[in-house]
């Protein structure tokens, strides 16, 4: 029976695991203080700082503002799986919908000519405009902002973090050839070891050396040239959060909108009712009666004042209104018949 086995480079099996050791020993001293280290340029610790505070923030804005466009974490989970495998997402109601839609069975059920009944379905109806609204602004907003955002943390960010890994990488290559061309350098004069003299050995060390050297410094560019594009993607990120802003001005336009038109359709169904002002405040009064007053202590104390709207024909007292004169009871008892219900009599001032 044959057995296809995979074809295996022990050599270079073997120069990886002794790279991965020196690595680790370099790493470790480096931690305990040991050894020296190469340290990054300033310039180039300054753009890893900025990626690294672009990376974090990034990334709390981009989850913030899809708390606030899906406030239901579950629902969040759920549009995220159906995003990873490519299908679409499943279409919800929401909240306010729902909302919408027991007004409108509600306003149904208590009678299409009813007052109530007909102001449930209208606003009912306007909520379902107010829904419609926010499903547009969400999707309108994944569009121009959170899928941008997301894009560049998950392809140009994970770009730079690998490139940087792989330049760490480098540097602890270097400064582990560095070692070991300082100790072949302190072994000179010696005796050779397993045949090999010192010399040889300092000469192998510092090829290894001048290799690392350029591989670190290659990578160093490769990594500096990634690094100075944050600028050019934050003044991406700036186009989209301004894109962003005019979904969201437009979409509280368009709710405003709909609310001022419902306010006007409410009042239209509304019925005019006269107002009675007790003691500075309007509540619904009947017919032609407007305001209560007071007059001056010349007054009978048994006389009250009505004030009667006259569809401004007269301009005695206040403009629009006239006084007359009638018995304190007598007064009371016609106002709390028009009414038709029991007020308490001391709210009304008399003198």
């Amino acid at each position: 029976m044959n057995i296809n086995l995979p074809n295996f480079n022990v050599k270079n099996l073997v120069k990886e695991a002794g790279s991965t050791i020196s690595r680790v020993v370099q790493l470790t001293e480096e931690k305990l203080g040991t050894t020296e280290r190469t340290e990054y340029d300033l310039h180039f610790q300054n753009l890893a700082e900025r990626a690294d505070v672009t990376k974090t923030w990034t990334e709390k804005i981009v989850r913030d503002t899809e708390s606030v466009l899906i406030p239901n974490p579950q629902n969040r989970v759920e549009d995220f799986i159906f995003e990873k495998i490519e299908k679409s997402k499943p279409k919800r109601l929401s909240n306010l919908e729902h909302l919408a839609l027991d007004m409108i069975e509600a306003g149904g059920d208590f009678g299409q000519d009813m007052p109530y009944g007909q102001a449930l379905i209208k606003v009912g109806q306007a909520e379902q405009k107010v829904g419609q609204c926010e499903h547009d602004f969400i999707a309108t907003s994944g569009i121009c902002f959170t899928q941008p955002l997301r894009k560049f943390l998950d392809g140009e960010m994970k770009t730079i973090s690998k490139e940087r890994g792989i330049l760490e990488t480098k540097r602890l290559d270097l400064d582990a050839c560095k070692n070991r061309v300082k100790k072949a350098r302190s072994m000179l004069g010696q005796q050779s070891k397993d045949g090999i003299s010192p010399e040889a050995v300092l000469e192998q060390a510092e090829r290894d050396l001048r290799v690392a050297q350029a591989e670190f410094d290659r990578q160093s560019e490769i990594t500096k040239l990634l690094l100075d594009g944050i600028s050019t993607s934050q003044a991406s990120h700036l186009r989209h959060l301004h894109a962003f802003i005019q979904t969201q001005v437009r979409y509280y336009k368009q709710c405003g909108d709909v609310m001022d038109q419902l306010q006007r359709d409410l009042a239209k169904m509304q019925p005019a009712k006269p107002r009675l002002r007790i003691n500075s405040e309007d509540v619904d009064g009947p017919p032609s009666i407007v305001s209560a007053h007071s007059f001056d202590s010349d007054c009978d104390s048994n006389c009250t004042a009505l004030a009667l709207a006259l569809d401004a024909t007269s301009n005695d007292i206040e403009a629009g209104y006239t006084s007359i004169h009638i018995g304190q009871n007598k007064a009371l008892t016609h106002l709390l018949e028009d009414f038709e219900i029991e007020f308490d009599t001391s709210a009304i001032t008399t003198v």
